[in-house]
């Protein structure tokens, strides 16, 4: 009974969750980051991959293909350079769309 209050809050906010798979699963995959994160052999290294892996991370949060992404960021590296807004995970498939 000391609880009831927490324990039923969900019960008071129309539409909340009645899990939290989601922010187990980025938190799984930070932790498994982290882990693999130990192999890299320099700074640089790990700070290049901790770069991938939040763009990836990011894509799969938006719904979006990270391999395709990554590759579409390369093959526009120029317009990028430019307007990096118009490349997030979550828009740049509407600027594909005007290429």
């Amino acid at each position: 009974m000391r609880h009831w209050k927490g324990l039923t809050a969900f019960l008071r906010h129309a539409g909340a969750p009645l899990d939290n798979n989601i922010c187990e699963q980025a938190l799984k995959r930070a932790v498994l980051h982290r882990k693999n994160a130990f192999f890299y052999k320099t700074m640089n290294g790990a700070q290049v991959g901790d770069l991938f892996m939040t763009l990836i991370h990011t894509c799969q949060l938006c719904g979006a293909n990270s391999f395709d992404y990554l590759t579409e960021l390369l093959r526009h590296a120029g317009e990028l350079a430019t307007h990096p807004a118009k490349w997030m995970p979550w828009n740049y498939r509407e600027k594909l769309g005007k290429l």
